[in-house]
């Protein structure tokens, strides 16, 4: 049973995902008497998603440790804020845009590239506005550009069932960033392919977050689960002393 002396630990997915590649980092947290939730994130737009992300945190009585990966670092950068409750944001080879800032601008921070924007297929559905599709990693590019580190059975079910991502995600300034004003920490992934790594560096170093470096995959938090929970430990317990010292 999880203490209700630790914070609340939500993990939010990103996009081309869902929350179950948190599997093995809810095991590991649990294991650490930490409760955790890992609501499934709509994926539809930025503000929207970050609204969804602020609201469900609302649920949650006493502190709460917010997780992105990804495109869910975008939306933990607009939750954190007017969430009085967060008390540390997590980055896991994530996003963290400044405000006003589009994902597509963050792409050429540091000086790195991507080719993610070459392997995708675009899907409409109903309903969709004007010019809006899903967008997927096409299936022969999903092992290399997103997961190459973990084993090709895992990729397939992976790939198989990714959740389709709101193109104009990409293209939409996003609001206030939470990073300005509560404690963050990142995790660099380094052999990031969708992400590029001097990327995440430049916003990890942006917002000052306390930033540990993996020899990962995009999916730190799948081939790399121990080391994502620890991050995570650290970020809880460092942030509630602070929070205490403070009170």
């Amino acid at each position: 049973m999880a203490s209700t002396d630790n914070p609340t630990i939500i993990l939010v997915h990103g996009a081309f995902a869902d929350a179950s590649g948190w599997a093995d980092v809810i095991t590991e947290l649990s294991d650490r008497d930490y409760r955790c939730y890992a609501p499934a994130n709509p994926l539809r737009g930025v503000s929207h998603d970050g609204d969804y992300i602020r609201s469900f945190v609302a649920t949650i009585d006493g502190p709460v440790v917010l997780v992105g990966h990804s495109y869910g670092g975008c939306a933990i950068t607009n939750a954190g804020v007017g969430s009085p409750n967060v008390k540390a944001l997590v980055y896991i080879a994530a996003f963290a845009p400044d405000e006003g800032e589009t994902l597509l601008e963050t792409f050429p921070l540091g000086g790195g590239s991507s080719d993610l924007a070459n392997h995708l297929v675009l899907r409409s559905y109903p309903g969709a506005p004007d010019g809006e599709s899903d967008s997927y990693i096409a299936a022969d590019s999903f092992h290399a550009l997103f997961c190459a580190d973990v084993d090709a059975n895992l990729a397939l079910t992976m790939e198989a069932g990714q959740r389709g991502f709101a193109l104009t995600c990409l293209s939409t300034p996003s609001g206030p960033a939470a990073w300005k004003t509560v404690p963050s920490w990142y995790m660099v992934a380094a052999d990031d392919k969708t992400i590029p790594p001097e990327a995440e560096r430049s916003m990890a170093a942006r917002a000052g977050a306390h930033t540990v470096e993996v020899p990962s995959s995009h999916v730190a938090m799948v081939s790399h689960p121990q080391e994502v929970a620890e991050l995570i430990v650290r970020a809880a317990l460092e942030a509630t002393s602070a929070a205490l010292a403070t009170a």
